[in-house]
């Protein structure tokens, strides 16, 4: 796979997962979401820095959370916290709370309302290192759908 052609390819299926996330309701898309959330991780894996990984196992984590598959959603975001903790190339100050509240959102998925207020906790702490406040906002947003 062209490193170009495969950029390309993981940067349009993440979209394209974000435009189905964002429906109100889903039917075949279901599974094109999932595909797609898998596709774009792949992908990433492959041709991607670390960074660029741990947003697609994230978004595979998101992806399953919102379908309330709490297995594959925990597996998830377990994974992309892994790699946030890990380090490497191309992290930012957003993505340790990213992956924390996509692990509040993979326990809540599982029932699991205590530890899903831990990881939304954790989050919201480490906001205060996130300098962009549009990318504090978003996070915020994203702990905020846990109506916890």
């Amino acid at each position: 796979m062209a490193a170009v052609d495969g950029r390309e390819l993981a940067v349009s299926t993440f979209n394209r997962v974000w435009e189905l996330l964002e429906l109100p309701e889903r039917s075949e898309e279901t599974n094109e979401m999932i595909h797609a959330a898998h596709v774009s991780c792949y992908v990433w894996s492959q041709i991607g820095i670390p960074a660029n990984v741990a947003r697609g196992e994230w978004q595979c984590a998101r992806v399953y959370a919102t379908l309330g598959r709490a297995e594959p959603a925990l597996w998830h975001a377990g994974r992309c916290l892994e790699l946030n903790e890990a380090g490497g190339e191309g992290f930012e100050d957003w993505d340790l709370p990213s992956a924390q509240q996509g692990m509040a959102h993979a326990h809540l998925a599982a029932g699991e309302r205590d530890e899903a207020q831990r990881w939304a906790g954790l989050a919201r702490a480490e906001l205060a290192r996130v300098e962009d406040p549009e990318d504090r906002e978003l996070i915020e947003s994203q702990i905020g759908e846990l109506a916890l």
